[in-house]
């Protein structure tokens, strides 16, 4: 049981009387144990009138999932099997990052009927969000006492990643179908498929004329290329410590996230086959063989539990995970942190072994405040600090021009930009016929 507010009122209301009796009447002591018995006999009064909490039947609906940051609805249907009106107050035990609008709702449901509460969850962390009872405390009607139940009412919702760069996909496949287009009519040489004849007009190569195709014609006939279609695009996603730094109040490995999304929503479009391997020292999710719509839908069910491990990636065991998923030339793009040599030497040492067959593409976040304190030198604090920066930018400086020496090329960029810019280098790549 629990005792409410109005019980302490009562018992407080009580020292006016007592006091009066004792100035009067010299019989203090038994005033209060008269009083003190009648409160007493009140409580048990409205413990025996309150609904039993434990006559509840709860069910619970929800959705599956929902996108980091969206707000959705949790619904606990109660229904009063007793035979006693239930007048409560029901706390839904949500994860506090499930974002509960609210800790605690009343609720009056007369015997026999049923009713719903609704509570909205705005969850701020990626993941499973879980809950597994509810608490409901039944008061009486004169409001002194409550009988309290904790009763269980497990649920949960997988919060997805946000995807916000998904703003930047029309604007990058209208680009696509630009070098589409104009490579179907432009475009000859290495690194291109052939796609239809065409008549043959001013300013065309005349290396693309079909000399067997001109003598079944009338006319003289060109061929026409396209970009190659059916490519592999191999995303590595690095899940080892580095990834768990926050830059612009976001996990390094969430910008990894939005930027394989939009690659791949990008490279799905273009007809080319994806892959996503998400690694440290164990292989901690995989989507494979999945296209169109399924493609994204998997690889953010697969990214939602997904945190940084503290420990270090294990780059060795990269070469042989491409391996397994494709033999033929491919683009390979690695998800991951280059801020210094030390951390990032076992990264330069495998790829040479992945540009000696694929082309590799190293992506990485960059920090805008350390770029803004190179220029703050106001005092001796921001000197200190600018010297700081500038050490780490020629740290990072080191490994892009020793991974580029290499054959990768690197990406880095702020948590808005790094998305935009690797799809823009994946439109340039197939522009060059290099996938």
């Amino acid at each position: 049981m629990t005792v409410t507010g109005r019980l302490v009122a009562l018992v407080a209301l009580g020292v006016v009387p007592v006091v009066l009796i004792g100035e009067f009447y010299d019989s203090a002591l038994e005033a209060l144990l008269v009083w003190i018995a009648l409160v007493v006999a009140l409580v048990v009064i409205d413990l025996v009138a309150a609904a039993s909490p434990r006559r509840l039947r709860v069910e619970r609906t929800l959705p599956a999932r929902v996108r980091l940051g969206e707000t959705t609805e949790s619904t606990l249907l109660l229904t009063n099997t007793g035979r006693r009106m239930l007048r409560a107050v029901v706390r839904d035990a949500w994860q506090p990052s499930a974002g509960p609008s609210t800790a605690r709702q009343p609720v009056a449901i007369p015997a026999g009927e049923r009713r719903a509460l609704t509570l909205a969850l705005t969850p701020f962390r990626r993941g499973e969000r879980r809950t597994e009872r509810i608490t409901v405390r039944s008061t009486g009607p004169l409001g002194l006492a409550a009988r309290q139940a904790t009763l269980t009412a497990s649920g949960r919702i997988r919060v997805l990643p946000p995807f916000n760069a998904r703003q930047h996909l029309p604007s990058r496949l209208a680009r696509l179908r630009e070098l589409d287009g104009r490579a179907s009519v432009m475009i000859r040489g290495q690194g291109t498929e052939f796609d239809s004849l065409r008549e043959y007009v001013r300013g065309d190569d005349v290396r693309s004329i079909d000399w067997r195709a001109t003598a079944r014609h009338s006319d003289v006939m060109v061929r026409t290329w396209r970009p190659e279609r059916d490519r592999r695009v191999v995303i590595v996603i690095d899940t080892g410590r580095t990834q768990a730094a926050r830059i612009d109040d976001e996990p390094r490995i969430d910008t990894a996230f939005e930027s394989a999304l939009l690659l791949a929503a990008l490279a799905t479009r273009a007809g080319d086959r994806v892959d996503v391997i998400l690694y440290d020292r164990r292989l901690r999710g995989r989507v494979h063989g999945a296209s169109g719509p399924e493609l994204l839908s998997r690889m953010v069910d697969v990214m939602a539990p997904i945190d940084p491990d503290l420990i270090e990636m294990d780059w060795t065991a990269v070469p042989g995970l491409v391996r397994q998923v494709t033999t033929q030339r491919s683009l390979v793009v690695l998800a991951t942190a280059i801020d210094a040599p030390g951390i990032s030497r076992e990264l330069m040492a495998i790829v040479p072994q992945l540009t000696r067959d694929h082309t590799v593409v190293v992506s990485s976040v960059s920090d805008p405040d350390v770029l803004a304190g190179v220029h703050r030198r106001g005092d001796r604090e921001e000197v200190y600090r600018a010297a700081a920066a500038e050490r780490a930018l020629l740290d990072a400086a080191r490994v892009t021009t020793v991974l580029k020496r290499y054959g990768a090329d690197v990406i880095t960029g702020s948590p808005a930009e790094l998305p935009p810019a690797l799809a823009d280098r994946y439109i340039a790549l197939k522009a060059a016929g290099r996938l």
